[in-house]
């Protein structure tokens, strides 16, 4: 029997969740929007708030941050119980920006708390609508990852989600990991599929996925039977929409003081969060950039009336005499913006550049993406070479929406079931990396002699396929040839590696990780002939699959490695 037998709902988890049954058509996917403390959004914060040991969660999400502060109110001490950010302990994020976890509490266990609490609103909504669904038998549950994260990465994300008991060990199966923006690559496929934007084969088009942090670039192709294939490698930069939240913390402190807005962050960190909230909702959403007489006010005194007792002069006396409001007009609420919109469209033209073929669309997605300036500066920038650039319908769902497409396709393709033209799956890929094997052929002239070995050889790295190569999605490269060093091995083992590089010579150069290792026995050692073998290496949805064949005796050896962002 088949694991996917058992399923009748997938759900595709991101910062919010859609979902869907496996008899549902692709249009009757569902998206949450009730949370805790709040109604609307297609998604809520990862934020936690914790009781005095940090043990036990009092509260999580919107509903943990941003809670309106009470005029002339001061004793607020919820700094010392929030906790957000942990996420970044994994990923290549740089420990300065790691926030700093109070003890005892681990990053590990902050991200099974909130999967917990997560898990337990999917888990009321659905059993709402399906009545009998058991969630670890009857659920496919897929996961979205930032596609910098690591096979470690991944792995403790698995253990997270079995230790908040949304998937037990038993049926690890029922968990799959599908990366961010090839969520959103499938979604805005789906959006531009219904909006008679993407009909024909081999039509190209950018998704602009602008998050929170980072803004995300990647070019994708229609192929035949409504699969996806990958032109150009992703690009990334840290340019999203906190980085617009930080332009009014600066403006912040140069109207009170830093070390005012400093001492007010430490203290009643949710008020200055509440205060950002406000910022995004009523300056950062609803700035269009048309009207040169937009302004808006804040009064300081009733958003964050704690923040009045740490001012100091001369920063003081200058706010006092404006009764304690900040005013943004037209210019200034542009000068936040114009620096990091000019560095998403500078990355937009490159990809454009790289990319073979017309641009047929672009999607933006994610956060920044309701941005009514944002899309009116890319407009403005592509409007001529580009025929579609738009912001597709639920786009701040687009990551959980896109999982939960994903999801229901391969449940449809583990059954063998026949696919109708709704069907989308990443098909190809272009590989961010070189990959080879360590071989060791006899000393050549030129050779280095510190790396002669004591039986006349070389380690070297033997390149398999190069970085920028476009590959289908199960596309074998193979290595033939390969024999035993010595006449009497039983067992030869292959050491695959990769590299940023486009080439390299040997395996221990700047850059170059291990992969993992492939073992295969050799049992015919007494036999005076040549034991050639045939490696393979072959790339799946998010793994890579290495393959080994004795052709003397017929025997295969194969294994498989967790490669996410390959």
């Amino acid at each position: 029997m088949l694991w996917t037998d058992d399923i009748r709902v997938v759900v595709g988890l991101g910062k919010g969740f859609s979902f869907c049954h496996v008899s549902d058509d692709n249009c009757d996917i569902r998206t949450n929007y009730e949370w805790p403390g709040e109604e609307g959004p297609y998604r809520t914060n990862t934020v936690l708030q914790y009781d005095d040991d940090f043990e036990n969660v009092k509260s999580w999400g919107h509903n943990a941050l941003y809670l309106k502060p009470k005029r002339n109110k001061f004793n607020n001490d919820g700094r010392k119980r929030i906790v957000e950010l942990f996420k970044l302990y994994l990923g290549n994020c740089s420990d300065k920006l790691k926030p700093k976890l109070p003890e005892p509490l681990t990053y590990k266990k902050a991200i099974a708390d909130y999967l917990r609490e997560m898990g337990k609103l999917i888990k009321e909504t659905i059993s709402k609508i399906w009545a009998g669904i058991n969630f670890t038998e009857n659920v496919l549950l897929v996961l979205t990852v930032p596609a910098e994260y690591s096979v470690t990465d991944k792995a403790i994300m698995r253990e997270c989600i079995f230790n908040a008991g949304l998937i037990s060990e038993k049926n690890s199966e029922r968990l799959q990991f599908t990366t961010e923006s090839e969520a959103v690559a499938i979604y805005c496929f789906c959006s531009g599929l219904r909006e008679h934007i993407l009909t024909k084969p081999g039509t190209n088009y950018m998704i602009v996925e602008c998050a929170d942090n980072t803004v995300e670039i990647t070019t994708r192709k229609l192929l035949e039977e409504n699969q996806l294939g990958e032109v150009t490698e992703r690009t990334g930069d840290f340019c999203g929409s906190t980085f617009i939240d930080k332009k009014f913390i600066e403006l912040l402190e140069r109207e009170v003081g830093k070390s005012a807005v400093d001492l007010f962050s430490e203290k009643y960190y949710d008020q200055l969060q509440y205060l950002v909230q406000k910022f995004r909702q009523d300056v950062t959403l609803l700035f269009t950039g048309k009207n040169p007489d937009f302004s808006y006010e804040f009064d300081l005194a009733n958003f964050t009336p704690a923040l009045l007792r740490y001012a100091t002069s001369p920063e003081k006396d200058l706010t006092e005499e404006k009764d304690w409001v900040i005013e943004l007009d037209f210019n200034t609420v542009k000068s936040m913006f114009d620096p990091i919109i000019d560095r998403i469209i500078g990355m937009i033209h490159v990809q454009l550049n790289n990319s073979s073929g017309e641009c047929s669309a672009i999607f933006l997605a994610g956060d920044f993406s309701q941005s009514k300036y944002l899309l009116k500066r890319v407009r403005e920038e592509f409007g001529q070479s580009v025929e579609n650039i738009s912001v597709p319908n639920l786009s701040l769902a687009a990551v959980s929406r896109g999982a939960t497409l994903y999801g229901k396709s391969l449940y449809e393709s583990r059954n063998l079931k026949n696919m109708n033209n709704s069907k989308c799956v990443i098909v190809t890929r272009v590989l961010k990396y070189t990959f080879g094997i360590k071989v060791s052929p006899l000393c050549e002239y030129g050779d280095p002699l510190d790396r002669l070995t004591s039986d006349g050889r070389i380690h070297k790295f033997l390149r398999i396929v190069e970085r920028k190569t476009e590959v289908t999605i199960g596309q074998e490269f193979i290595v033939e040839n390969l024999i035993p060093i010595c006449p009497d091995q039983t067992q030869m083992s292959f050491e695959i590696y990769y590299t940023n590089e486009q080439n390299a010579v040997y395996c221990d150069e700047p850059g170059m990780k291990l992969l993992g290792k492939l073992f295969i026995n050799l049992p015919d050692e007494h036999l005076e002939i040549n034991r050639s073998c045939l490696f393979y290496l072959s790339f799946g949805d998010m793994e890579i699959k290495a393959r080994a064949f004795n052709q003397m005796n017929g025997q295969n050896y194969q294994t498989m490695f967790e490669l996410d962002d390959y």
